[in-house]
């Protein structure tokens, strides 16, 4: 679920931490998977606005297809149809594999647990509310990221996540 944010300020402070959280991710994945029987890819996807019927879908990977060989003049009239249509966002996925278990994770929605409090508990809600940024991970005295606390929080929830794949 792609998050709302309270204001401009939340913003800012997600703009602020979302990579960081991304990379410190990625590099306690590649730990894990260096002491797992788990072999792991990353895999591309695009993740559209909820509610996006699949003919909609459809019509813009077919719009999409047809840009990268217009000319000028078509290419000019395909991206003011885009326009008017939703637009997906890119999305990865981890895709563990182990003998004949696979589990596919979200990389965004660990990200979004690493940067706001309590995201599950928003994730869940079918009222959407504005997440709550985990301001702990921002150091108050210079408004930037404070590293060692990121990397605490990506490695605990990435030890929970290998902690919980299924055991054979």
């Amino acid at each position: 679920m792609k998050p709302q944010f309270q204001d401009q300020v939340a913003w800012v402070q997600a703009e602020l931490l979302m990579q960081p959280a991304f990379i410190r991710l990625l590099d306690n994945i590649r730990k894990q998977l260096d002491q797992s029987d788990w072999k792991g890819t990353y895999q591309d996807v695009q993740t559209w606005p909820e509610g996006t019927p699949e003919a909609i879908q459809a019509q813009v990977k077919h719009l999409q297809a047809e840009l990268a060989t217009a000319s000028p003049e078509q290419a000019a009239e395909i991206e003011q149809a885009l326009a008017h249509l939703p637009t997906p966002f890119p999305g990865y996925l981890l895709c563990l594999e182990k003998q004949d278990q696979q589990v596919q994770i979200d990389l965004w929605e660990l990200c979004y647990q690493v940067c706001f409090r309590n995201y599950l508990v928003f994730q869940d809600s079918s009222d959407p509310q504005a997440v709550e940024i985990d301001t702990s991970l921002i150091d108050d005295e210079m408004g930037e990221v404070d590293w060692n606390r990121l990397d605490d929080k990506a490695r605990q929830l990435i030890e929970q996540v290998f902690t919980n794949l299924p055991a054979r």
